[in-house]
């Protein structure tokens, strides 16, 4: 039994490296095989990498959708969580949570703990304000 996935119209989704855009209409899709799959609402570019915990999210996303250059993603992820930690302490059990995963290469569950993440920064910053 494959997953099975609907498409808003318009709709963007990585599916196993690939960017699939969707036509005007709804549409339903059967994956039938374990690839990489992020729907619109989960995926971030890289103009929307922009805050260090997004940019953490956006590394793990790379690690997830592009296995081929994997040690790239890898030594930028390690940099940027390091310099994120430096920076507010406070965030080490999520960042521990969000390692945990990484070092089990399972990409899907880092980016889950990666976007409590970015919720967690948000928090920081709107308690500056």
């Amino acid at each position: 039994m494959g997953l099975k996935i609907t498409l808003k119209p318009n709709e963007r989704m990585i599916l196993g490296g690939a960017v699939i855009r969707n036509g005007a209409s709804k549409t339903e899709l059967t994956v039938e095989n374990n690839v990489p799959i992020l729907r619109q609402k989960n995926i971030i570019g890289p103009d929307e990498a922009n805050s260090p915990a997004r940019r953490i999210y956006f590394a793990v996303q790379l690690m997830y959708v592009d296995e081929g250059h994997l040690a790239e993603h890898h030594k930028l992820y390690w940099a940027l969580v390091k310099d994120f930690v430096a920076a507010a302490p406070s965030a080490t059990g999520l960042v521990d949570r969000i390692n945990a995963a990484v070092l089990e290469s399972q990409y899907y569950d880092a980016l889950k703990a990666a976007h409590k993440l970015i919720d967690y920064e948000k928090e920081l910053l709107d308690r500056v304000q």
